[in-house]
């Protein structure tokens, strides 16, 4: 018998207004649109996916009882926090400035302003927000692979 694998590849995310989160996370988070089902009243399915990546968030109608908003820290991993990040300013995402895990290779815990100076995996972070208050943490890994 082989060993079982497993692959995260949806999430569901709770939000109150399935139309303003939809037009969030296409028009100003830049992902994409993979299916707008609505069979019934009362039972919608929209998912989307990150670019790039191989997990996709479900937002809808009729697919959890979690409260809207009640999603905290997913992460969104990218190979460059300041082009990610720059990106959704631009398109009018309200995203915190990029903090860095210190001290520098010796994480306890403890963050401070700006990026890491060695552009470590995993160390160089950035928050926002979708409308309803579900959180995303932007966190570099690759940056010297870019």
């Amino acid at each position: 018998m082989g060993t079982t694998t497993y692959s995260i590849e949806v999430v569901t995310l709770p939000v109150s207004d399935v139309e303003r989160a939809l037009r969030f996370y296409v028009d100003q988070a830049g992902f994409t649109l993979d299916v707008d089902y609505a069979p019934k009243d009362g039972f919608r399915v929209v998912q989307i996916t990150p670019p790039g990546s191989s997990c996709s968030i479900q937002i809808g109608n009729g697919l959890t009882n979690a409260p809207a908003g009640s999603v905290r820290n997913a992460f969104l991993v990218v190979t460059d926090i300041e082009a990610a990040r720059n990106r959704l300013l631009e398109h009018g995402v309200g995203v915190g400035e990029i903090r860095h895990k210190t001290p520098v290779g010796a994480w306890d815990g403890s963050l401070a302003p700006g990026l890491d100076p060695l552009r470590g995996d995993y160390a160089s972070l950035a928050t926002f927000s979708d409308p309803d208050g579900n959180t995303w943490v932007l966190q570099e890994r690759g940056y010297r692979n870019v």
